[in-house]
């Protein structure tokens, strides 16, 4: 049975809970069972749901404990010493701060922006410059995590100024903001806008396809289950692992 922690936009609230997973809880037990912590980014959430019950199906007596948050959060737990086994990043940057704590990490996905707005696009908004007008509300990431990095590369590479209304430190909270009313519109990755079916509307953006996330993932060197991380990590860069993501709008590695 997969265990989740629900994504936070605390970085206090995660780090209790992944202390409180701790050493004595990411490892096999007694009585065989194992129970493996994977720690994703937020924007990875629908796809590595559905992956870890696939995951499970096929190995008797693990669970898959998902901990969803901005990759930079997860980075910095992993720094910190959090008892994880597995870390999956929007991005190569939050990757490349853990590298010493993660065994040869390998892209598995990628994904662009685009911008969402309320059904039926009240606000007619038709691309990227719209979003400068100060009448509207723009909620966007934080540029610390992945989202708000590409973000920043797309608005700079399209000479576009924006004034957001917040910055958040979650792509799913920015996704959140705009299905409930709260924001005109926002930038979020096309596989959120996919997830979210009627609950918003996606707008053509000009520039997107040429600011490419690239997702990496990878065991953590000191994973209380080795060998179940690494079959994780090959159940995820297999057929069934890549066939979920393309089915969930992922692109290629």
């Amino acid at each position: 049975m997969i265990r989740r922690l629900a994504a936070s936009s605390s970085v206090a609230v995660l780090a209790l809970a992944l202390a409180a997973c701790g050493s004595d809880a990411s490892d096999a037990s007694d009585d065989g069972e194992t129970t493996l912590h994977v720690a994703a980014a937020a924007s990875l959430t629908d796809a590595f749901e559905e992956i870890a019950t696939d995951f499970e199906a096929t190995h008797e007596g693990v669970t898959v404990d998902l901990q969803f948050a901005g990759s930079s959060d997860l980075a910095t737990q992993i720094e910190g010493g959090a008892q994880l086994d597995v870390f999956a990043s929007a991005d190569q940057a939050n990757m490349d701060k853990v590298e010493d704590a993660v065994d040869d990490p390998q892209v598995f996905a990628t994904n662009v922006l685009t911008i969402v707005t309320e059904p039926g696009n009240p606000q007619k908004i038709t691309g990227l410059e719209d979003l400068a007008d100060p009448d509207l509300a723009v909620v966007v990431c934080a540029e610390q995590v992945p989202c708000g990095a590409a973000t920043k590369t797309l608005t700079e590479q399209e000479d576009v100024t924006l004034d957001p209304a917040s910055e958040e430190s979650k792509v799913t909270d920015v996704l959140t903001k705009v299905s409930t009313g709260e924001a005109d519109a926002g930038l979020v990755y096309v596989t959120d806008a996919t997830g979210a079916g009627d609950d918003v509307e996606a707008v053509r953006t000009e520039g997107a396809d040429k600011v490419v996330n690239r997702y990496p993932i990878g065991a953590l060197t000191d994973a209380a289950s080795p060998d179940v991380a690494a079959d994780f990590v090959d159940h995820l860069l297999g057929p069934q692992g890549q066939k979920v993501l393309q089915d969930k709008g992922f692109g290629a590695p």
